[in-house]
């Protein structure tokens, strides 16, 4: 669409009652909506928690959108952000936006070789770069990327010598400009135009720029709403990188429903003691969180033994009874109501309180969680819900709400989207919210885009209720030397429910039988050397660490067929690290890197003579 809209169709889309049509208006409209409502929350110098009103976010985000005007960004110019999550993120994306441009996020832990492959490829003209560090990784690349002109500092004053401005420069240079340029720009955005180029962490090869529109992030904005989540005014805790697909619809639905978003203090360590500071509604994140905090808890429980974990073990069985009952429309007798006060008084209580105490939904998404751990935080009131998707259907296709919900499942189709099981297992998808395709590779989008369905790669059943379930990935399906096909997913769930184990990765393809890689929980390893009264680093080679691993794995292998048991391990000497390559941002592990890095370890385990 051209820039010079007419008057009249910008007047009627401004009106109050105008409905949404692109992601470039939903701020814009937001503001109008709720003013005075708080959008951002955010942790300042002094240890407050200062918020900002809609209407001052949309005086921030229109001074940065006329700056980027200013600089001569263009409507469909790629506008990359390298930064971590931070209301300066969400400010910056915005401004890009609504001056009509193509947002282009790279995660902070990328590589200054993974931002330069981004950059290029995306045909980047601006990037804006969250600090000094950051500007390290680009201003090497300014003589090797031709179309990269602009360079935008969030934070601090960069040297001249960078090549960079700073925000604060980027704001002066746009203050000549008029509130009706902003305006024209967001109002002529169309559906159909490029929201974003979100690159796939990449799992394996390189990453691929997936093409999202307006009209398929609109889509999955309206498809929450509809899911009512929550309300107008409650409050999100947000630590997820934006620069992946299930942060940034949580930013949109967010500031869609004129809800507020508190952005974490940028240290994992602080997500807990966050969380019970600004009391949040509503708790997006990865299982690895919900894992951690469930394995604190527990093994503090085991840890004290005795009358204390008798009565902590009842109270959980309260719990389950009553929402048990409350699901199925029926309340608690009296004496079950008594209970359930004990118990929630002596312990559930404590568990809300981990999470702020007024959370009434969390989402775990990205990677499968253990349904027992679902069922845990239930009892103590804390209702975790999975949901499905990825960065080709603009983050979801599927929902769980506290109405319809099933453990164990990722939901149902949320409205508008069908999903289909085909002949070898794999999802297929259709709707509105499936990608564009990716940016300067229509081989891979002829390949993911069949008549219409997106083939996601991933195995999944769905029941008579339409919940679907997923078993497994095609690429991570493990084929044994006896042609038997396994998933390895569910049996690395079941080994991360050792207290003491961080990550675990089943290996198998090809070979005679299972066998496992695993990592230990730093914290939780720390604190069992201290009892041990020896160093982590002895602790791989530990016999009585190593016997309570194996009692662990003798036990659920009991539930599994004798070729899908895990019949050998190995501790690796340090966790896994997305800084060396071996996570995703999302904290997925990347299988091929740890198949080649770890290859000897693995020939061990297979070596008949291994005592591992």
């Amino acid at each position: 669409m051209d820039v010079a809209t007419s008057e009249a169709t910008r007047a009627g889309r401004t009106a109050a009652t105008t409905v949404s049509r692109t992601v470039a208006d939903l701020l814009p409209l937001a503001v109008e909506r709720y003013p005075d409502l708080t959008a951002v929350l955010e942790k300042v110098s002094s240890g407050e928690w200062v918020g900002k009103t809609y209407r001052e976010v949309g005086a921030v985000v229109e001074s940065l959108a006329l700056g980027l005007i200013e600089l001569g960004i263009e409507p469909g110019d790629k506008v990359a952000i390298l930064a971590g999550t931070c209301p300066d993120w969400t400010y910056f994306d915005f401004a890009a936006l609504t001056a009509g441009a193509t947002v282009v996020p790279i995660y902070q832990t990328n590589s200054r070789e993974e931002c330069e492959y981004i950059l290029a490829n995306s045909d980047a003209r601006a990037v804006v770069v969250e600090n000094a560090d950051q500007l390290a990784k680009i201003a090497p690349l300014r003589g090797v990327l031709p179309k990269l002109e602009h360079v935008i500092m969030m934070v601090g004053e960069p040297n001249p010598s960078d090549g960079a401005i700073s925000t604060a420069e980027l704001k002066q240079r746009g203050a000549g400009r008029e509130h009706s340029e902003w305006t024209a720009r967001w109002n002529a955005v169309d559906p159909d135009d490029i929201c974003t180029f979100i690159y796939t962490s990449g799992t394996t090869g390189p990453p691929k720029g997936c093409v999202i529109s307006h009209a398929n992030y609109r889509a999955m904005v309206s498809m929450t709403r509809a899911a009512d989540l929550f309300e107008p005014g409650e409050l999100t805790y947000l630590f997820l990188p934006l620069a992946h697909s299930f942060a940034l619809l949580v930013q949109f639905a967010s500031f869609d429903l004129g809800g507020g978003l508190a952005y974490w203090e940028g240290d994992p360590l602080k997500i807990v003691p966050n969380l019970a500071e600004v009391k949040p509604n509503y708790f997006p994140s990865v299982p690895r969180i919900f894992e951690k905090i469930h394995t604190t808890i527990t093994a503090s429980v085991e840890k004290q033994g005795g009358l204390k974990a008798k009565i902590f073990w009842w109270a959980i069985g309260i719990g389950h009874r009553v929402r048990e009952l409350e699901r199925a429309g029926e309340k608690p007798g009296f004496l079950l109501a008594k209970q359930h006060a004990f118990a929630d008084k002596r312990v559930l209580s404590t568990i809300r309180g981990i999470f702020g105490g007024n959370v009434k939904a969390c989402t775990s998404g990205a990677a499968p969680i253990s349904p027992e751990i679902l069922r845990f935080f239930d009892a103590a009131g804390v209702l975790v819900l999975e949901g499905y998707g990825m960065t080709e259907t603009s983050t979801a296709a599927t929902i769980s709400t506290p109405d319809a919900f099933k453990f164990g499942t990722v939901g149902r189709a949320f409205d508008g989207v069908e999903i289909m099981i085909a002949s070898d297992g794999e999802i297929l998808i259709k709707g509105p919210n499936v990608f564009q395709g990716y940016y300067k590779n229509d081989d891979a989008t002829a390949e993911t885009i069949v008549d219409g369905r997106l083939h996601t790669g991933d195995i999944g059943e769905l029941d008579s209720d339409g919940y679907l379930t997923i078993t497994g990935r095609k690429k991570d399906i493990i084929i044994t030397a006896g042609g038997k096909n396994i998933t390895p997913a569910n049996l690395e769930g079941e080994i991360k429910q050792h207290p003491l184990v961080s990550q675990a990765v089943v290996i198998g393809d090809r070979r005679p039988y299972l066998v496992a890689l695993l990592t230990l929980d730093p914290e939780e390893a720390a604190a069992y050397a201290t009892e041990r009264e020896t160093a982590v680093a002895d602790l791989v080679g530990d016999s009585e660490l190593r016997a309570g691993l194996q009692a662990h794995f003798d036990q659920f292998n009991q539930r599994y067929a004798r070729v899908e048991q895990v019949k050998k391990f190995t501790i690796l000497p340090t966790d896994l690290s997305q800084a060396r390559g071996e996570l995703t941002p999302t904290l997925k592990v990347k299988r091929n890197v740890i198949a080649t890095k770890y290859a000897t370890e693995i020939d061990r385990l297979y070596d008949s003579g291994s005592d591992h």
